[in-house]
């Protein structure tokens, strides 16, 4: 259960994300505050499952600080199924010509950090180049990770590339380790016509996969996980148990520096993704093994950052949020233990398609003396809200070239006052994998009950027969030879069934037919929104260029520790 201080807002919400809901909230007598600019503190966890926290159900993983001490954004898409960014090296990342909050943000005045993942790219064309840098999207001030922490960090079996690339270096030594023995026996037996050159470089090309499959997973340690201040590596690699207490250390020192604001200031948690990294005052302290015991050190990170506040006199002058990119990863299992988050009562998990169980992640919110304690909120919402609210509480504007839906959807709430009355306005939330539209689903709000309903037109197919996800694959397809396409395409009233279990049709559902005429009024209206980018994940993005890694030596000699605490 995550660590929850009074004043806390929980919304069970479909997507968790708009914090617009908190300006039709605030009293109407409120005190300056709610007038002023507040300071912003977002926090982010990595894929948390919306059945780990207290205030959605969970009663079996510890509250309170006890006794311990110290995506989808625009050009940001592939056409060959690739989601993230596979390498600190590659040249993908967030365009540069991107509006981000925090540059509208600073341009306002405020003091902008990003402490933790950042995992949008680094390099263009040089080493140096910073191309994608959080530094060159607004932020004053970055620490952390300018990738993702993933298992092959900590040469898990659960591995991401590694274990793929040893497999394949394997393949081409056996390969090439034949080749040089069959033409070596041939020019020994006299039975082929060859000279020794051939013979010799197919065997030190033998020999030099051999050696890559047995340093590759070194390589992607020292590649991939590394820890920056600004533009300076502090760490490379990374040392794992004083990762957690640097980044607390950062997080304070941003804090006090700022903390006559205002701030924005972006947590990124690089909790709870695997492998899992626990200090060892928490291992073993909860009843979920070790992915419980990671959410319970994330618990007392976030009280750390909180009791960092009151100390500072921050608490009533700052908006605080906390949230998950995804639900919880079901296809990290590793024999009997389970090492991704639970989803609750939702189908699926993280990358999906769609289903609830991958897009309903925790919304909690704190801002007292303006938000009331205890309020809950049903509205669905999207994480990308974030940039209009964030941009409208700091008196800044949105631009008019984009979030057209969203700019929609926080002016209906913004005039939405009385929470328990029924929805008042109809808009479409749309999921989308790569370029595909269809492999995702669509909710619909309609008028004037408020009916949440939910479409996909392709879904997954779940491993085994009859499991709940993708077992034994990394992350579950979206599109391809592994979804099912639907036609009619699946219906489902997500108000009287969130768990997606009851399929309506035409014979079962009389507004059948109107809610699909709407549903692809709304993907007709949104596909025309659309203009061609440059893909910034397909595969020359996405692979790794020796001239763009990050490296605090000689190439590749990339290994140093810089860190001295937080600056």
């Amino acid at each position: 259960m995550l660590h929850l201080h009074h004043s806390w807002l929980c919304f069970r919400s479909w997507l968790a994300g708009m914090l617009a809901v908190l300006l039709a909230l605030a009293p109407s007598a409120s005190s300056n505050i709610s007038t002023s600019r507040p300071n912003i503190l977002l926090l982010m966890a990595d894929d948390l499952g919306i059945g780990d926290i207290g205030c959605y159900g969970n009663n079996t993983m510890r509250q309170g600080t006890e006794n311990y001490s110290p995506e989808l954004l625009k050009g940001m898409v592939s056409s060959i199924g690739y989601r993230v960014l596979q390498w600190t090296g590659a040249s993908g990342g967030l365009p540069t010509n991107e509006t981000t909050f925090a540059k509208i943000l600073k341009e306002k005045g405020y003091a902008t950090g990003l402490v933790g993942k950042w995992h949008l790219g680094l390099n263009c064309e040089s080493a140096s180049d910073h191309c994608h840098h959080p530094l060159h999207h607004g932020f004053d001030h970055f620490y952390g990770m300018p990738f993702s922490l993933m298992g092959d960090c900590a040469h898990w079996e659960l591995s991401e590339k590694r274990v793929n690339l040893e497999q394949k270096l394997n393949f081409l030594f056996q390969v090439l380790a034949l080749v040089a023995l069959t033409l070596a026996a041939g020019k020994l037996t006299h039975l082929i016509p060859v000279s020794w050159t051939p013979v010799i470089w197919s065997a030190l090309s033998a020999v030099l996969l051999l050696a890559g499959s047995y340093f590759v997973g070194a390589l992607i340690v020292h590649a991939d996980c590394l820890l920056m201040r600004n533009h300076t590596i502090t760490e490379q690699p990374m040392r794992f148990q004083t990762t957690t207490p640097l980044i607390l250390q950062e997080v304070a020192s941003f804090l006090k520096r700022n903390k006559h604001g205002p701030f924005l200031l972006f947590v990124s948690f690089l909790h709870v993704h695997i492998p899992l990294i626990t200090m060892e005052n928490f291992l073993g302290k909860s009843l979920h093994g070790l992915y419980g015991d990671n959410v319970e050190e994330m618990d007392w990170m976030v009280g750390q950052i909180l009791d960092t506040l009151d100390m500072e006199g921050l608490t009533n002058s700052t908006l605080i949020y906390f949230t998950s990119d995804h639900g919880g990863s079901l296809e990290n299992q590793l024999g009997n233990s389970q090492y991704g988050g639970w989803n609750g009562i939702y189908k699926g998990g993280k990358g999906m398609g769609g289903w609830e169980g991958g897009i309903r992640v925790p919304g909690i919110f704190r801002w007292p003396g303006v938000l009331p304690a205890g309020q809950v909120i049903g509205e669905p919402t999207s994480l990308m809200d974030v940039f209009p609210t964030v941009v409208q509480l700091a008196g800044g504007e949105v631009p008019q070239d984009r979030y057209r839906t969203t700019q929609r959807n926080n002016s209906a709430l913004h005039r939405h006052s009385n929470t328990h009355d029924k929805c008042p306005y109809e808009d479409a939330i749309l999921q989308q994998c790569t370029l595909f539209l269809y492999t995702n689903s669509v909710i619909i709000v309609s008028p004037p009950e408020g009916t949440m309903w939910k479409v996909h037109f392709v879904t997954p197919v779940f491993q085994p027969e009859g499991a709940g996800a993708c077992y034994g694959r990394k992350v579950c397809p979206c599109f391809g030879e592994k979804v099912l396409h639907h036609d009619p395409p699946l219906l489902f009233d997500l108000s009287r069934d969130p768990s997606e279990t009851h399929v309506l049709t035409p014979a079962s559902e009389p507004v059948f037919y109107q809610v699909m005429e709407r549903v692809q009024q709304a993907v007709r209206e949104h596909q025309r929104t659309l203009s061609p980018v440059p893909l910034q994940l397909d595969r020359l993005g996405n692979i790794w260029r020796p001239w763009l890694q990050p490296c605090c030596g000689p190439f590749p000699l990339c290994w140093c520790l810089r860190e001295d605490g937080p600056q």
